[in-house]
């Protein structure tokens, strides 16, 4: 599948320790439904699924998002991503190293990473990856690893210094913050919270959709 900056719109990541109280899949399709341009598998964390019950919750999820013809992403596991021929693959800075996932994965497999400082977007920039995580942008109890915010301020800095790369902001983001986060030079934002937690996922997201094309 061709991958540009228009799928970073509304980038959805979702693994099954985050709707402990309803079916991963069933939220998955109404965010597909209410109009998500990208998803990542996050399956991490306290109460995730390991083994067999990842590998088949990954490839159910796969599924549906080639049904509606969106991008899908694995988090840091790339013997997943290569064994299920994902999308893509996007990993952290502690995870492994680019240039060593590039040698594993296809040349059709896209690559996304997180970055949280300039340093770290030049060299992003340098190793030719095809997206960047900016953040986190505000605070975000989803991860129980994440970093001190770096705000709109630290988003403008990292856009101003790769001015032609691919940025999706993370991090505690929810419809209020979209058009500001835009503003300062985001393609799009990545969620969790605001599309998982909400009462009717598909309605979540359609707003967020509306919200982006505002702007």
């Amino acid at each position: 599948m061709k991958f540009d900056r228009d799928h970073l719109k509304v980038y959805f990541i979702l693994g099954s320790q985050n709707v402990r109280q309803a079916d991963p899949l069933m939220v998955l399709e109404q965010a597909l439904q209410g109009g998500i341009t990208c998803f990542q598998f996050r399956e991490k964390g306290d109460g995730a699924k390991t083994g067999l019950a990842k590998i088949r919750l990954a490839q159910e999820m796969q599924e549906l998002c080639r049904a509606y013809q969106v991008p899908f992403f694995i988090n840091d596991d790339v013997d997943l991503a290569i064994q299920i021929d994902a999308d893509g693959i996007h990993v952290g800075q502690e995870d492994q190293a680019i240039e060593v996932i590039r040698k594993k994965v296809s040349s059709k497999m896209k690559i996304g990473l997180s970055v949280t400082s300039v340093s770290e977007a030049l060299e992003a920039e340098r190793l030719d990856v095809d997206y960047i995580g900016v953040g986190p942008i505000r605070m975000t109890t989803t991860k129980e690893d994440a970093k001190q915010p770096i705000g709109l301020a630290g988003l403008t800095e990292i856009r101003k210094a790769v001015p032609q790369l691919p940025i999706v902001a993370i991090g505690g983001i929810d419809i209020e913050h979209v058009s500001a986060i835009k503003t300062a030079g985001a393609d799009g934002i990545a969620v969790i919270s605001a599309i998982s937690s909400a009462d009717n996922p598909m309605l979540a997201t359609n707003a967020l959709v509306k919200s982006l094309e505002n702007v």
